[in-house]
């Protein structure tokens, strides 16, 4: 098969023949229709990803395909079945083997490049607000990042369940993707010299969504008001924020870390159930993965150079 591999965390990925992979007892052997791409897949290249495996490896988080061969101990999946699944790595290829507990099934109804591409950030989202914040409707919720595919995932889902969606992003592409997907209030940090007072204009938040972290982070966690929720997903701005104790003790906050890979990894069932639910929304035209760009195997690291220079609003999608 044609597999994209990393021989070590300086060498440029290379698309070379591989052996087809076999399924052990757990496992299931997937033939891949759509491979979706995300920001771990660049940190796992590097080494830098906290479930990195060892080298050499192959990239690809999230995939979409047909069952093609089951495990010995296998009794819930059989050949023929279309499946979504989170594979770890191994996804930029033409054939991968996961858990059978990973995958999900893919309706009829779905595309697979979309079914590839729901997983990671609508299950994130979907347990990070639904799961971990409580977001009940009528809350205020700010989303930071909104124009990158959490942040655009919150934002129909907060909007979906009823919330009032602030949505912060940076210059005007990304916020007039953020209003498309639903939020009803949006700001361009570009334009703002306080975030904190802007986003005060809107009333006190309820939960605060935060891919970004650092200064934008604090700045937007200092808007909640009693017994709010700050979503931690990750630090894109390449720095922690600077949470203060004395003000989550005063005003008596929740500060949320949401780890996706390790709900896959150790909880299954619940990252399962996330991707189950937002597989529902997207059946009552609840949410709308946005594919904003599309690459064969043969061109695959073209798009994750396209992922790594931010060029595509949107998932980029690999099909071999």
């Amino acid at each position: 098969m044609k597999s994209l591999v990393v021989t070590s965390p300086s060498a440029e990925p290379q698309l070379t023949t591989a052996p087809i992979p076999t399924p052990e007892p757990s496992e299931i052997q997937i033939s891949i229709d759509a491979c979706a791409l995300n920001f771990a897949d660049l940190l796992i290249m590097k080494g830098k990803y906290q479930d990195t495996p060892s080298f050499p490896l192959t990239p690809g988080i999230e995939v979409a395909g047909t069952i093609t061969a089951v495990g010995a101990d296998v009794d819930q999946a059989r050949i023929g079945d279309h499946v979504i699944a989170q594979v770890g790595h191994g996804g930029l290829a033409e054939f991968v083997v996961c858990d059978a507990g990973r995958a999900v099934p893919l309706p009829s109804e779905m595309p697979a490049e979309i079914g590839a591409a729901l997983q990671v950030v609508y299950g994130t989202s979907h347990l990070a607000l639904v799961g971990r914040a409580r977001l009940q409707p009528g809350e205020r919720l700010v989303v930071l990042g909104a124009g990158g595919g959490v942040g655009l995932a919150a934002i129909e889902i907060g909007a979906a369940i009823g919330a009032t969606v602030i949505a912060v992003a940076t210059g005007t592409k990304k916020t007039e993707a953020a209003r498309k997907a639903g939020a009803h209030h949006v700001v361009d940090l570009s334009e703002v010299a306080d975030l904190r007072s802007t986003l005060l204009e809107f009333g006190r938040s309820d939960v605060v969504y935060d891919p970004v972290g650092g200064e934008v982070g604090l700045a937007a966690q200092r808007t909640l008001q009693i017994e709010g929720r700050h979503l931690l997903i990750g630090f894109a701005s390449g720095d922690l924020p600077e949470l203060k104790p004395n003000h989550l003790l005063v005003k008596n906050l929740d500060v949320i870390g949401v780890n996706w890979s390790a709900y896959v990894s150790h909880r299954p069932d619940i990252a399962r159930n996330s991707v189950s639910r937002s597989i529902d929304m997207w059946l009552k035209n609840q949410i709308f993965p946005h594919i904003g760009a599309r690459y064969s195997l043969d061109e695959a690291v073209d798009a994750l150079h396209a992922l790594r220079d931010r060029k595509v609003t949107g998932k980029i999608v690999v099909t071999p």
